[in-house]
C-alpha cells in the first residue's frame, strides 16, 4: 500500500511536475511586475515563495541524482554570501535581509529549473512562456492605445502605441521591454534552428517580439541587437572553424573585442548623438558622478544589498535629492553592485558573469548543436544590458544569470573531474 510520504515523493520527482514547475516559474518570473500590478506585491512575493519551497522538495527526493559539488556555481554561492554579510554593515539591516532574501529566491528557482530541465527544454519553455507574455504586451497596448485610447495607469501603459510609441507592455518599463524583446528574439531563433519549432509558430514570434521592440523605443534596444548580431556571427565562425584554428581564432575575436571597447570609449560622444541618447546619457553621468561620491566612503564593503532602490533609506534618498530625481537604481549594474556591497561585491559579481560567459562560450564552440549558443548569447545581452540598467541585479534579469551560469558550470566545470575521479574510484559491487 503506497503511503501519503510516498505519494508525494513521487509526484515531486515525476517528469510531469518538473514540466509545470517550469512553466510556472517561468511565467511568474517574467510576469513578476505583472502579478505585483494586477494583485500586490505580497502575492507576487508568496508566489516566489511557494515555487522556492516546492523547487526544494522537488531538489531533495532528486538528491541521489545530483552531486553536491555541482548544485550551484561557487561564484553564485560567494556572491550570495557576500550580499548576506553586508547586514552586518547596512544602514537599514531588516530591509537589506528582505531583499536578500529575493536574490537568494529567484536564484533557488532558476537553480531547481536548470537541473530538473536540460538546455533545449529550459529554451522550449522559455519560448512558450515569452510568447505569452509578449502576445498579452501587444494585445494590453493595442487595447490601450487604439481599441479604448485611453491608459492603464496601475500597468504603467500610457498608451502611445498609436503615436509610435514608447511602449512598456507588461514590463514595467520600455528598457525592460527592450531586453525581454531582445533574449526573446535570442530563444525563438535558437528554437527554430534547433529544429524544436516550426518556421509557422518561430517567424511570427520573432516578428512580434521585434514589432515590440522597435515601438518600445527604447535607446539600448539598438545597442544589444547589434552587440548579439555581431556575437551571434562571431560564434557562427568559430563553430565552423576547423578544431585546430579555433584556439587563434577566439583570441583574435578577443582583441577584437577590446578594441570595439576601447573605441567605444573614445568614440563615446558620437555614438551617443547618433542614439540620440545624449539626454539620457546625460542623466546617467550625473547620477554615476554622485554616486562614486558615496562610493568612496565604503569603497570596499558598500552601504548593504537593497537591489532596487528605497528611497526612504540613505544613502538611495541622498542621491536623489543631489540629482534632483527619483531614481529607482543605478542605471547601471556593475555601479549598483559597487555601491550596495562595494568592491568585494563588484569582483564577485563580474566572477560569477564572466566566468560562465567564457564556459558558456567555449561548450557553444566545440558542442554540435545550436542550443548551446543560446546561454552566451543571453549573457552576451545581459551584460552589455548592464551597462544601462541595473536589471541583472533582480527579478527576471538576474534568474537569467543565474540560470546560465549554471548551465555552463554543467557542462564545463572543475567539478566535472572531482565528480569522475570520485566515480572511477567507487568500487563496483559484488555480484
Amino acid at each position: 500500500m503506497t503511503t501519503p510520504r510516498r505519494r508525494l515523493a513521487r509526484t515531486l520527482s515525476s517528469v510531469e511536475l518538473a514540466r509545470a514547475y517550469t512553466t510556472c516559474a517561468l511565467l511568474s518570473v517574467f510576469g513578476s511586475y505583472a502579478i505585483g500590478a494586477f494583485t500586490s506585491a505580497a502575492t507576487r512575493n508568496t508566489i516566489i515563495a511557494a515555487l522556492c519551497v516546492i523547487g526544494i522538495g522537488i531538489l531533495w527526493v532528486r538528491r541521489d541524482e545530483l552531486s553536491p559539488l555541482r548544485v550551484a556555481p561557487s561564484t553564485l554561492l560567494a556572491f550570495l554570501a557576500w550580499t548576506l554579510a553586508s547586514t552586518v554593515w547596512s544602514t537599514a539591516s531588516t530591509a537589506t535581509l528582505k531583499s536578500w532574501a529575493a536574490l537568494a529566491g529567484y536564484a533557488v528557482i532558476a537553480i531547481v529549473v536548470g537541473h530538473i530541465r536540460d538546455t533545449l527544454q529550459t529554451v522550449r519553455a522559455l519560448g512558450d512562456a515569452l510568447r505569452i507574455l509578449l502576445a498579452a504586451s501587444l494585445i494590453a497596448e493595442i487595447m490601450s492605445g487604439i481599441l479604448l485610447d485611453m491608459p492603464f495607469p496601475f500597468l504603467g501603459i500610457q498608451g502611445r502605441l498609436a503615436t509610435g510609441g514608447p511602449i512598456q507592455g507588461l514590463f514595467g518599463t520600455r528598457n525592460m521591454l527592450g531586453l525581454i524583446a531582445v533574449i526573446a528574439i535570442i530563444t525563438f531563433v535558437v528554437e527554430w534552428r534547433s529544429q524544436s519549432l516550426s518556421a509557422a509558430v518561430a517567424i511570427p514570434s520573432v516578428v512580434v517580439a521585434g514589432t515590440l521592440a522597435l515601438f518600445s523605443a527604447s535607446p539600448t534596444v539598438l545597442v544589444l541587437a547589434a552587440v548579439v548580431g555581431v556575437a551571434s556571427v562571431a560564434l557562427v565562425m568559430v563553430r565552423q572553424a576547423p578544431p585546430a584554428r579555433r584556439g587563434p581564432l577566439q583570441w583574435t575575436i578577443g582583441a577584437v573585442v577590446l578594441a570595439a571597447l576601447i573605441a567605444a570609449a573614445v568614440f563615446r560622444q558620437r555614438i551617443i548623438a547618433v542614439l540620440d541618447a545624449g539626454s539620457d546619457f546625460n542623466t546617467r553621468v550625473d547620477l554615476w558622478t554622485t554616486l562614486l561620491g558615496y562610493v568612496q566612503q565604503r569603497p570596499a564593503q558598500g552601504w548593504g544589498w537593497f537591489g532596487l532602490w528605497n528611497d526612504d533609506l540613505y544613502p538611495f534618498n541622498s542621491i536623489n535629492y543631489f540629482t534632483n530625481d527619483h531614481h529607482g537604481s543605478a542605471l547601471n549594474a556593475f555601479f549598483d553592485t559597487l555601491l550596495q556591497v562595494g568592491g568585494g561585491g563588484l569582483l564577485l559579481f563580474c566572477l560569477l558573469g564572466g566566468v560562465a560567459l567564457v564556459r558558456s562560450w567555449l561548450v557553444a564552440s566545440v558542442r554540435r548543436s545550436v542550443v548551446y549558443a543560446w546561454a552566451p548569447l543571453v549573457l552576451v545581452t545581459l551584460a552589455v544590458d548592464s551597462v544601462f540598467e541595473s536589471f541583472t541585479l533582480v527579478g527576471a534579469g538576474w534568474f537569467l544569470l543565474v540560470l546560465c551560469a549554471l548551465r555552463a558550470g554543467q557542462s564545463r566545470s572543475w567539478r566535472e573531474n572531482i565528480d569522475a575521479v570520485q566515480t572511477s574510484s567507487t568500487p563496483l559491487p559484488d555480484r
